[in-house]
């Protein structure tokens, strides 16, 4: 019987572990933007064509309008909602840290962000009058 205790808390604690990489498995890839808000208000689809948000490891690639952002990822799915921290490497984010929140599942990804980086976003809203962008990403199919 304790075998099989210990056996059964060994599988938890390598499922929990292993967490992090089935949402980071499921965010590998190139995706789009079905819809935005920053600040409360409905970003312009124009421009939100023109985003491409690519995920390769740990690493995150954003083109926007032959621009490129990049940096690293760190996802703590432990938590309620999901945090993600961002940290940029190169671009116009150099050096900054951006927290956010996150949803994944099978060819969708919602993202709030909080540019000023100031604290993880509460919920899936973007209010007037503050910093919050939330995005809703579908996959790109191979």
């Amino acid at each position: 019987m304790k075998t099989m205790v210990a056996l059964a808390i060994c599988a938890l604690a390598f499922a929990i572990s292993n967490e992090p990489s089935k949402d980071l498995d499921l965010m590998q890839g190139t995706w789009n933007i079905q819809s935005a808000e920053l600040s409360g208000n409905p970003f312009p689809p124009e421009v939100s064509k023109s985003i491409k948000l690519t995920i390769e490891g740990n690493n995150y690639t954003v083109v926007a309008g032959g621009n490129s952002d990049k940096g690293t990822c760190k996802l703590n799915p432990d938590v309620t909602p999901k945090t993600l921290e961002i940290t940029g490497v190169e671009g116009p984010n150099k050096g900054k840290t951006i927290l956010a929140i996150y949803e994944v599942k099978e060819g969708e990804l919602k993202v709030c962000y909080d540019l000023s980086g100031k604290e993880f976003p509460k919920e899936f809203k973007s209010l007037n009058g503050t910093q919050l962008f939330l995005v809703s990403y579908t996959k790109e199919k191979k």
